[in-house]
């Protein structure tokens, strides 16, 4: 009787779990869930940055690999010149790669790092790793490549300036439109008519206007030397003023500074279509012989071509955008297409330093399309016939000329 009494007695507090005591039920919920620490946490400097981003990369707890929910996610601490940890981020799991980048740092603090992993209840710390500032890189030798090929550009630049103040004639293709500037100049005096020039419809700012302008300098010396009328209606102030300081300087470089006037250039209106209304009254009404469309043109591009083509003038166009390039061809008699509207005023001046410049960037387009071609040929034999070391070549030239 009395050992039966002590083994009740001695079972006596196991007895609620035994007939399913909600106070045992707690006991298993509380359970800590233990996990294993991630392992291999490494941080490293990132490269070419100013020196504001370490690069954090761990591998996996492997209670995350093995055991499905249990990580619940990975705790990125940081420490500051040995100061306490600071709570950098949470990172998900199950999603890889296990990395994380920690950016407006300072190249002055000293810092380290550990990642834990998180159950429910529980962080597994990994181990510090080792203290490390970031670091400023002063040249990105990713882009080595590019950096050579701006090296020849530009030494080709100085070479062709050098060779062209030692009176060397430099090649530059002839441009049929700037060639039928003293042709289109002349059948305007001889027929008694106006030259009406058209500098685009954007302001000083845009690259194209002032292209224009050196056009309209050789134009207006030709239109002095001839004593022919122009008319050049603007649609920016700033474009009129320095439009009218074009003209005069060539009236005064032909000695006719008295047969200038303001009247020559004129503004009308900021507004595009009502800018293109007045330049339609005026081919109208004046019927000018010759019509310069140069700079910049968007919708208004086709009005304007067609309108001179109407009146009969031998008409000069053009542009930098592609897209209204197709207009000018089909109304105008000679088109400037794309860069040729930014040669002229090296092919008009003769001026060693522009000429140079041409000719320098024409080396680096040379380098250009030997690329595309090594490369076109490279990828087509590449897929044909599965040839790696073209794939390669593929993949290195995409490295040289990458901008990032």
């Amino acid at each position: 009787m009395t050992s039966k009494l002590f083994l009740a007695l001695l079972l006596l507090p196991f007895s609620g779990l035994a007939q399913d005591d909600p106070a045992g039920v707690d006991m298993l919920d509380t359970a800590v869930v233990v996990v294993a620490p991630p392992t291999s946490v490494i941080a490293v400097d990132h490269k070419y940055d100013k020196g504001e981003r370490i690069d954090l990369t761990w591998v996996p707890s492997i209670d995350d690999q093995l055991v499905e929910g249990k990580v619940l996610a990975y705790r990125i601490y940081r420490i500051v010149n040995d100061g306490g940890p600071q709570l950098v981020a949470d990172v998900a799991t199950g999603v890889g790669p296990y990395q994380y980048a920690d950016e407006d740092l300072h190249r002055d603090s000293i810092y380290s790092y550990y990642v834990a992993a998180v159950s429910s209840n529980y962080e597994a710390a990994s181990t510090r790793t080792a203290p490390m500032s970031p670091q400023r890189e002063w040249m990105n030798l990713d882009r080595k490549w590019l950096f050579l090929i701006a090296l020849i550009v530009g030494g080709s630049v100085l070479l062709f300036i050098t060779a062209a103040r030692r009176g060397t004639k430099l090649f530059v293709r002839k441009i049929a439109g700037l060639e039928a500037v003293d042709e289109a100049v002349g059948r305007a005096t001889e027929m008694g008519r106006p030259i009406l020039f058209v500098p685009g419809i954007r302001d000083m700012d845009d690259v194209q206007t002032l292209a224009a302008l050196t056009i309209l300098g050789r134009v207006s010396r030709v239109i002095a030397d001839y004593d022919t009328r122009i008319f050049m209606p603007t649609s920016r102030s700033l474009v009129m003023t320095a439009g009218r300081e074009t003209v005069k300087a060539a009236y005064q470089a032909a000695g006719r500074p008295d047969k200038y006037s303001d009247d020559m250039v004129t503004y009308y209106t900021d507004e595009q279509f009502g800018y293109v209304a007045a330049v339609d009254g005026v081919m109208v009404r004046e019927k000018p012989a010759t019509v310069f469309l140069l700079g910049a043109f968007f919708a208004e591009s086709l009005i304007l071509a067609e309108t001179g083509n109407y009146i009969g003038a031998i008409q000069i166009g053009g542009t930098a955008r592609p897209a209204q390039l197709p207009f000018f061809i089909a109304a105008c008699d000679f088109t400037l297409i794309g860069e040729e509207l930014f040669a002229a005023s090296a092919y008009l001046s003769g001026e060693p330093m522009q000429l140079g410049s041409l000719k320098g960037q024409d080396v680096g387009k040379a380098i250009a399309m030997i690329a595309i071609i090594v490369g076109a040929v490279a990828i087509t034999i590449g897929e044909a016939w599965d040839v790696e070391f073209m794939h390669d070549i593929v993949t290195w030239l995409s490295g040289v000329f990458s901008t990032r």
